[in-house]
């Protein structure tokens, strides 16, 4: 496929376009960020506040009456936002995915009506197609459907208009992705959960007692048997990972830059004391300057490898069912790289970047401990190890990944 210059410069505007708007949605979620994530309240006006924005609408195809972006795009504005808003930020990136999921798993046809839909209500999307959640029973019934069981974890549980979740098929086992109205007779959210972070990313078990499902809302197959899905179908997985770190880069970058403008702060006679670890206040103090450094070098190698996992996803994109088995197995093992990578990074920056504060970074009043524990809540979520395994089996023996869906 061949694109013009013009098209080039019309993406290029329309990406520029998106990040403005997401960088004034992340100025306006950081002026009472820390007051909004210690009440922990369902995040139904931060997502108003999206739909208003148009944020929702991005990844879908204009013809179908969406925003245009392209993944590139998407990706940025969840790690913008996420730098400003963990929880909002993952909440966008979850919403982001799976109202794009019947593109992989659905017939064209219906893929394009679902989107049309979407766009036209201006859906949030929530839910989780995880490899590692024990799935739902789809039991066929005359009319379609009947959904039954409990899904421990899904992000968006307690706000969205559509939830995609995973089902197995009665009878069979097959998982299916299925997609769901959560203002459905039986459809009952278990809340926002206990965890001690990501407490505005509206997650939580839910419960399906008889949903009814009409059979256009079944998606199609996730199965990792060999031949059941396509190529392009198993770049999925990538692109939920590259989800992920785009989360992870967001808030290890949004930490860094608030102990730096703290830390230009405390270079003031006026600033009130504060007991330090270091010698000397942290913008003129070694010890301070060399952590910053380390951890300006951890963030921009995760940086790096992301860019490197997202040119390879986009690629693949272009080359849609031409794809092949090795070409889909790279892509995904470039997203495990950069998934490790990213979560490693903000586990460490999250962690090391309080020492240069020292012992006003306790403080519940600066609320940087929300990074942590967002970062930590979802990385716990994700073992890094899993990815670590992938990447060490198709270096050492040319294994292709196994088709796994993330959390």
């Amino acid at each position: 496929m061949t694109v013009t210059a013009d098209e080039v410069t019309e993406a290029a505007a329309r990406q520029a376009d998106w990040l403005h708007i997401a960088r004034d949605m992340a100025d306006d979620l950081a002026t009472d960020a820390v007051e909004r994530e210690q009440v922990g309240k369902a995040p139904l006006d931060e997502v108003a506040r999206l739909r208003e924005s148009g944020l929702l609408t991005l990844p879908a195809p204009a013809e179908l009456g969406g925003g245009g972006g392209d993944w590139r795009t998407a990706y940025e504005v969840v790690r913008t936002v996420a730098a400003a808003d963990g929880a909002i930020g993952h909440l966008l990136g979850n919403h982001y995915f799976l109202s794009c999921s019947a593109r992989f798993f659905a017939d064209r046809t219906r893929a394009a009506r679902i989107e049309r839909e979407s766009t036209a209500g201006q859906w949030c999307w929530g839910g989780g197609i995880a490899s590692h959640e024990p799935p739902l029973i789809l039991t066929p019934t005359s009319g379609g459907h009947l959904l039954n069981g409990y899904q421990r974890y899904a992000t968006g549980v307690g706000i969205a208009d559509r939830l995609v979740v995973r089902a197995a098929k009665h009878g069979t086992g097959e998982p299916l992705a299925v997609l769901v109205d959560p203002a459905r007779a039986g459809v009952v959210s278990g809340g926002s959960g206990d965890a001690f972070g990501q407490r505005l990313a509206a997650s939580g078990g839910v419960e399906f007692d008889s949903v009814p499902v009409a059979a256009d809302d079944v998606l199609g197959s996730l199965s990792p048997d060999e031949g059941v899905l396509s190529p392009f179908a198993s770049l999925a997985a990538p692109t939920a990972r590259l989800v992920s770190v785009h989360f992870c880069l967001g808030v290890a970058e949004g930490l860094l830059a608030e102990v730096r403008e703290y830390g230009r702060g405390m270079r003031s006679p006026w600033q009130p004391f504060s007991p330090q670890p270091w010698p000397d206040s942290p913008p003129q103090d070694p010890y301070a300057l060399t952590v910053y450094g380390e951890l300006t070098v951890v963030a921009r190698a995760a940086s790096a490898l992301a860019e490197q996992a997202v040119d390879a996803l986009v690629r693949g994109f272009v080359q849609g069912e031409d794809l092949d088995d090795e070409e889909c197995a790279q892509i995904a093992v470039l997203a495990s790289v950069a998934e490790s990578a990213a979560s490693r990074a903000a586990q460490e920056i999250t962690t090391r970047a309080l020492e240069v504060i020292g012992a006003e970074a306790a403080s519940a009043r600066q609320g940087f401990d929300r990074f942590w524990r967002n970062a930590r809540t979802h990385t716990l979520r994700e073992p890094v190890a899993h990815r670590l395994r992938e990447v060490g089996d198709y270096f050492l023996n040319g294994a292709h990944p196994p088709f796994v869906l993330p959390a």
